[in-house]
């Protein structure tokens, strides 16, 4: 069985590298009489480390060279980051397994001399650093005297700017690659959702395999976490139904709470001023039906998870389509448009 993960180095401490060693643990757990190798393998987005995500357009960035090694299989599974993953991926594959996420949550690294604030203490005119339109687009609006600049590099790189030059005050990452590295430890303050949504699929783990190779996919299959799917789903739903991506601010929260799935959906301008955000929710409070058929394989927005409930799994897309749809009955798709403009031309 061979794994293909995304790095440009191959150090074991990179977080690609982290990650596909965590799934394939979960693996060995369940199939121990199974052998299984790990490929390393750099992609385009690995490799542009000097522009701006939002300004290379490439919707399979982290993705295209890893799928088409599983195409002409060379590998059996490739692991990414769900956020990685664009919502509709190409013909023949599918995501096999979400596993059970991490926390979703940015959070705020700062530069050594200001431990132990938070940004609402730092000085005005304070540079942050991020990476994300999102990130951006709502800090700037919930913290006008600060500024925010385009910080691009692996964690390791990042942090190192941070630390050793003058340049940032702080810069924003996900929670999740943190923790991963083993350096919660450098957290100052983590994000709320009250004061930035996160990223579509922000936290889990997603394993891509070939959609026609049951074998594989009935044995990543088990590592479906069930309320990681139906979160994911419902994030993914809303995504492709406002056609949003990396160049444009969209950004969500979830919580599954007593089979009730909540789902809070927002779409930004470049510099906050304007935006529009909108939480819906839905039952997903259906049994497993165990029923062999024609649509066993059935992909809710690119995954395929036979062991959750199907009725759920719609539900979930349905809630995410339906509040895209709210938010662009409101005024959505210009406040895109604009964005993407903006973006493009800067």
């Amino acid at each position: 069985m061979r794994f293909l993960y995304s790095t440009l180095l191959s150090a074991l401490l990179q977080l690609a590298r982290i990650q596909t060693d965590s799934v394939v643990e979960m693996l060995r757990e369940l199939h121990p009489d199974l052998h299984f190798e790990i490929v390393a393998m750099s992609t385009t987005g690995d490799k542009i480390l000097d522009t701006a995500l939002s300004k290379i357009g490439e919707k399979s960035l982290f993705t295209k060279e890893l799928e088409n090694a599983l195409e002409r299989n060379e590998v059996d599974l490739v692991v990414h980051s769900l956020k990685d993953l664009p919502t509709s991926l190409p013909p023949g594959f599918t995501i096999g397994a979400v596993c059970k996420r991490e926390t979703p949550l940015d959070a705020v690294v700062f530069h050594p001399k200001n431990c132990g604030k938070t940004l609402g203490l730092l000085p005005e005119k304070s540079v942050i650093g991020t990476s994300s339109l999102r990130r951006a687009a709502q800090l700037k609006k919930k913290f006008p005297q600060l500024e925010f600049r385009d910080i691009r590099g692996n964690l390791n790189t990042r942090l190192k700017k941070l630390d050793e030059k003058e340049e940032f005050s702080a810069i924003i990452l996900a929670a999740a690659g943190l923790k991963r590295m083993g350096w919660e430890n450098r957290i100052g303050q983590l994000l709320s959702p009250e004061d930035c949504l996160y990223a579509v699929g922000q936290g889990a783990l997603a394993v891509e395999v070939r959609a026609k190779d049951q074998e594989i996919l009935n044995m990543v299959s088990a590592l479906h976490d069930g309320e990681t799917v139906l979160c994911c789903i419902a994030e993914r739903a809303f995504m492709k139904r406002l056609e949003g991506g990396c160049s444009v601010p969209v950004a969500v929260s979830t919580m599954l709470k007593d089979g009730q799935l909540y789902l809070t959906g927002a779409v930004y301008s470049l510099d906050g001023s304007d935006s529009l955000k909108e939480t819906m929710q839905t039952s997903v409070n259906y049994p497993q039906q165990n029923e062999d058929g024609p649509n066993d394989d059935v992909q809710h927005v690119g995954i395929t998870a036979k062991n959750v409930a199907g009725q759920a799994q719609e539900a979930a897309e349905n809630l995410g389509v339906e509040l895209a749809s709210l938010l662009l009955s409101k005024g959505a798709k210009h406040i895109l448009s604009v964005a993407r403009q903006l973006n493009d031309a800067c």
